[in-house]
């Protein structure tokens, strides 16, 4: 047994390493290939596996650096036969750099990582030190110089590469770099100092001001919406981008730069309008997580040029080696690793390159410098591997149910452990929450409702900013419901998402779905979709939404519907008995009167909100709950700041962050700053 272990243990210690850059090529294959996937994904499966193997990918490639440093001749091993084989081994030091230096999907998996970037400079600087110790101890040959020099560059080169991609996403490099030259605007002093002379001189002066024009505003009539070909969405999204990449940063935007969205968003179709902000969100996820920030400038596509030269020449010269002097077996199972090391950095290189140049990135780069001919072959290759009609995210929307949880969570052991553990959220995210595809008739109504008041208010900031401001107010206002209705949108946000998501479920499960009005039906659909996907953001986002005890008013309110339902526990209700159950209680007085404000729990105030929508013709009811969600959609997506929206795209994309971007560019939001621009003033001067 003990010969055996030794054995194992001896097996091991000669295999060890050589496992090591195996696993470390291996997780660099996995990267390049999925992570570029998880912006098109929501799967937790997926995201655990690639931020494992984000984290490994370095941890091992780390590791076996400093494990080649610490090689020492075993005993019994003839000195001039390690040196043969140690000195293979050590020729792994700058694929291990290589490694270090990451894919081009992935440099940062969390837009934290970008921060740290002085951390990987300090890890850059100190590991292709101790890689060329490495090399250096093993004493190589000139045979084997020559091409460990051309993997030192590569590596070099690979791993800088990287340290400085994820210094250019940091959000203090990102905003740095966005931020516009100074405008002093015009001369005052001087100005002011003329007017005063004139004035001492006895002559009459009058001051005439002249406003920057705004440019003609887009009107109502003037409005068609009109089809663009594929290559003009993506040229449109890479102008827009550098305008509205702004937004992430926090920096402000200008009249100037909503006349030309405005200009052009407000003639798109839905379809389009949305190709292009998923376009530009894909952009800015590629700049956040990926090396797209540096493989798409100059110096970035030379750096590339000259990695792969530089790992080909390694790769021809380490194969003119003299084989006959390295004849072990130990010594040729490391001459066909190396070779694997090449032949996956070639691949890994050859199959990065030719993603970028079939990306957004390199086809509008080529439209800019009219390379006219160039442009129209790369479109080809595009419209295959990137067709305008697959999602450029995951085109889902989460959805929670309050009425469904309190009726299937049950308190047992095994969840008042996970309570006790601190995962309960995650246990209820697992059982509780689907994802269904976002209905193109939602999307199409969001367009429709912005454009409507993007068309209605042109030029008038105070009104884009009202809207803005607006859950529900406008809308009740709009319908004619506001007196009866207002007071459910006038409590805190949270309270109002809750009201309006329990009397939703109330009136859909009164009306049955019997009626069969195919308008009705998609009226119901988008205003279920909306309720839930709200409800999911309250309890499983509430980073996303503004300030409150939404979870408090979510935990009260569960609490007060599984004490109600079990009453009827035993002929199990499902969610229509259910929710007749509550419409049966007579609401009469507000429960607040009632029992006191210390439970948070709004389940009978939503109650009386529904019995007030039943009050309606099916039809005019659901238009109502229907356009009230979508202002509260959109509401939420105004406030919610731009780092919790950039934090998503690594998710699979939100449709909050979506919806955010695209009342962005059709004009709306707090980040229009700027709403008149220099001012021209005239100084006459008319003789007494």
């Amino acid at each position: 047994m003990e010969r055996s272990m030794a054995g194992l243990v001896a097996l091991w210690n000669e295999w060890e390493i050589r496992v090591l850059v195996l696993t470390s090529l291996a997780l660099q294959v996995f990267l390049l290939f999925s992570a570029g996937i998880r912006k098109r994904n929501v799967s937790a499966v997926l995201s655990l596996l690639l931020w494992l193997a984000y984290l490994l990918a370095d941890s091992i490639a780390i590791y076996a650096l400093g494990y080649l440093s610490q090689t020492r001749a075993p005993r019994g091993l003839e000195a001039a036969s390690f040196r043969n084989t140690h000195r293979i081994q050590a020729f792994w030091a700058p694929f291990l750099l290589l490694h270090l230096g990451g894919q081009d999907t992935i440099t940062a998996f969390s837009i934290e990582d970008n921060e740290l970037w002085k951390r990987h400079l300090l890890s850059l600087l100190s590991q292709v030190t101790l890689a060329m110790y490495v090399f250096a101890k093993s004493q190589p040959g000139a045979d084997i110089l020559a091409p460990a020099v051309f993997m030192f560059l590569s590596g070099v080169l690979k791993y800088g590469e990287r340290t400085w991609a994820l210094k250019c996403a940091s959000m203090d490099n990102l905003r740095s770099s966005m931020v516009t030259t100074p405008d002093p605007g015009p001369n005052y002093a001087k100005f002011m100092e003329e007017y005063r002379f004139t004035r001492e001189a006895g002559l009459q002066a009058e001051i005439v001001i002249e406003p920057e024009r705004r440019g003609g505003g887009v009107t109502a009539a003037a409005i068609a919406e009109e089809s663009v070909p594929y290559t003009t969405i993506i040229t449109d999204a890479r102008r827009f981008f550098v305008t509205f990449k702004r937004l992430f940063v926090n920096l402000i935007l200008s009249f100037q730069d909503r006349t030309r969205s405005q200009a052009t968003y407000l003639r798109l179709t839905p379809e389009q309008a949305y190709k292009i902000i998923e376009i530009e969100l894909s952009l800015m996820y590629d700049t956040l997580h990926s090396k797209a920030a540096v493989i798409h400038t100059w110096y970035g596509r030379l750096f590339r040029c000259v990695t792969l030269l530089s790992t080909s020449a390694a790769c021809l010269l380490f194969n003119a080696l003299d084989k006959n002097r390295y004849e072990s077996h130990d010594t040729r199972v490391d001459i066909f690793i190396t070779n694997l090391l090449f032949g996956g950095a070639l691949c890994l290189e050859v199959y990065a390159i030719g993603m970028m140049l079939i990306s957004y990135w390199t086809y509008a780069a080529l439209q800019g410098c009219n390379c006219h001919k160039l442009s129209h072959l790369l479109f080809k290759s595009i419209k295959y591997f990137r067709p305008e009609s697959r999602p450029k995210w995951s085109n889902l929307m989460a959805q929670h149910n309050l009425i469904s949880y309190c009726l299937r969570d049950r308190a047992t052991l095994l969840t008042k452990f996970i309570t006790m553990v601190g995962l309960k959220g995650h246990w209820d995210s697992w059982l509780y929450i689907q994802h269904i595809d976002v209905l193109p008739e939602l999307k199409t109504l969001v367009f429709r409702e912005l454009k409507d008041k993007a068309v209605s208010i042109v030029d008038n900031a105070e009104s884009y900013r009202k809207f803005s401001n607006h859950r529900g107010q406008w809308a009740l206002q709009c319908k004619g419901y506001y007196k009866e209705l207002g007071w459910s949108v006038e409590v805190e946000f949270d309270e109002s998402i809750l009201l309006w998501h329990i009397a939703t479920d109330l009136c859909f499960y009164y009306d049955d779905g019997s009626d069969g009005d195919a308008k009705l039906n998609e009226y119901v659909g988008i205003s279920r979709a909306v309720s839930n996907y709200m409800l999911f953001l309250l309890v499983a986002r509430p980073f996303m939404l503004t300030a409150g005890i939404g979870q408090i008013r979510f935990g009260d309110t569960c609490a007060e519907a599984k004490i109600f339902f079990e009453r009827e526990m035993a002929r199990a209700p499902d969610e229509r008995a259910a929710a007749a159950m509550v419409l049966e209680v007579n609401a009469e007085i507000a429960p607040r009167d009632v029992k006191g404000d210390r439970s948070k729990s709004v389940l009978f105030d939503a109650c009386r909100l529904a019995k007030k929508l039943l009050e309606m013709q099916p039809g005019k009811r659901w238009r109502v709950i229907r356009v009230v969600w979508v202002e509260i959609l959109c509401y939420a997506a105004s406030k919610c700041r731009s780092n919790f929206h950039a934090k998503q795209l690594s998710n699979g994309g939100e449709l909050l962050t979506v919806v955010w971007f695209l009342m962005a560019h059709l004009g709306m939001g707090e980040q229009y700053r700027i709403e008149a621009g220099h001012a021209r003033a005239k100084l006459i001067v008319e003789k007494n």
